[in-house]
């Protein structure tokens, strides 16, 4: 079954790079899990029926049966629509960029798999140990949001008895409707991690590519070489940057609205919050940030790691110019102290010092500088419809953020 899973995600990676060094089947699993797969129409309609149902079927249904206006104040859930329909917005989002990608890609080419056989053995095993990490970020971000969310359902479901309907058993009736409300919070935050999880593997390739680019200078190759390693590391970026500037931008969006319609409605003089009524609403907002700060903080580390090319660029080329230089002898002869003494006897004497001809190797000279005014006008990085997502934007957007955040709690509760 492994062996087939594999061929449908994978066709033809067997043949190049074995699917055991690259531990493929941890993500194969993970797809698994959320039901996805598009090798074929029947498997299509199968994970876009259960999209519908967990996504919004559940807590369609959830809401109206177990809006609860009479209950006591402590299961009473006044928040639970802006809950539901931003989680089920941003995994919708999630669902629809994972199912464009698979389509369109597959995961052997969206993961750059096909380019493997193309870089060292120090990359290889570099990419195996980073996906063997972002399966564990994976369970670290999934399992909390998952263990405190289960510990509310099941604290407000065995605790609230009067006002929840039930068919023939409330029992049975409480944990069916409480295992269906977990399976949806799993389901939707596993689709909104599982894609910003892709989105930080794709870009740690890029880093463990850079970070080899770098020893380029060291080896002291020559500057086409150089120049054609940066090329193709640039166009890789570029294509990230294309596949994920819409879900970045949506996301940025997205979670910007929902933080501060959360805030808006919890702030208001005549809501009252309290931890049962807006514990759900603080881990929906956790959630949605935490995916949204996965995917800055891959996009301005990897720019960061591609920008750093230049200052790397200017320094090799100083010092082999000075290399150079010393090598062949170009610095003049300092006059020795019995020298400068003749010259106060005699002002008139003519300067022996020798000058040596300057022999420099003017085309490789200009070679490298030719290299460095590419790498100060063409910097490389995650870019979203033009603009690079590097750390000043992200004090840009941290900026407008908290601007906005102290208006509407200027707004509600009177902070200026």
């Amino acid at each position: 079954m492994e062996a087939q899973v594999t061929e449908i995600l994978l066709p033809g990676f067997g043949e190049s790079i074995d699917d055991a060094t690259f531990q493929l089947k941890s993500y194969n699993s993970c797809l698994r899990w959320v039901f996805f797969d598009c090798s074929s129409l029947w498997k299509a309609s199968v994970s876009w029926s259960i999209f519908f149902l967990f996504n919004f079927g559940v807590p369609l249904v959830s809401y109206f049966l177990f809006s609860c206006t009479d209950c006591d104040p402590n299961h009473q859930r006044p928040f639970n629509p802006i809950v539901q329909i931003f989680l089920s917005s941003f995994a919708a989002l999630s669902f629809i960029s994972l199912f464009s990608f698979g389509h369109k890609y597959g995961l052997r080419k969206f993961l750059f798999l096909d380019k493997l056989c193309y870089e060292s053995e120090k990359v290889r095993q570099g990419y195996t140990l980073q996906i063997k990490r972002s399966m564990k970020l994976l369970a670290a971000f999934i399992l909390p949001c998952f263990l405190v969310d289960s510990a509310y359902k099941i604290w407000w479901f065995s605790s609230e008895d009067t006002h929840i309907p039930y068919l023939y058993s409330m029992f049975w009736s409480k944990v069916v409707c409480c295992t269906l409300l977990l399976l949806s919070w799993l389901y939707r935050i596993s689709l909104i991690f599982i894609v910003c999880i892709l989105f930080r593997l794709t870009c740690c390739l890029q880093i463990l590519r850079l970070e080899e680019f770098a020893e380029f200078f060291e080896k002291k190759c020559d500057v086409g070489a150089i120049l054609m390693e940066h090329l193709r590391i640039r166009k890789t970026l570029r294509v990230i940057s294309h596949r994920f500037r819409l879900f970045i931008l949506l996301t940025w969006i997205l979670v910007t609205i929902s933080q501060f319609v959360s805030l808006l409605v919890t702030t208001k003089p005549s809501s009252q919050a309290n931890i049962f009524g807006a514990g759900e609403v603080a881990l929906c907002s956790v959630t949605l940030v935490t995916g949204l700060w996965i995917c800055l903080r891959s996009a301005a580390r990897i720019t960061h790691r591609a920008q750093s090319v230049t200052s790397l660029a200017t320094k090799w080329h100083a010092l082999r110019t000075i290399t150079l230089f010393d090598e062949e002898n170009q610095i003049y002869s300092a006059p020795s102290d019995e020298e400068e003494d003749n010259t106060e006897e005699d002002d008139d004497a003519v300067d022996k010092t020798n000058f040596k001809p300057v022999h420099m190797n003017t085309i490789s000279y200009q070679n490298r500088q030719a290299l460095v005014t590419y790498f100060e006008h063409n910097r490389a990085g995650i870019t979203v419809y033009g603009f690079m997502l590097d750390r000043t934007w992200l004090y840009t957007i941290f900026a407008l953020q908290l601007t906005l955040t102290l208006w509407i709690l200027n707004k509600t509760i009177g902070i200026s």
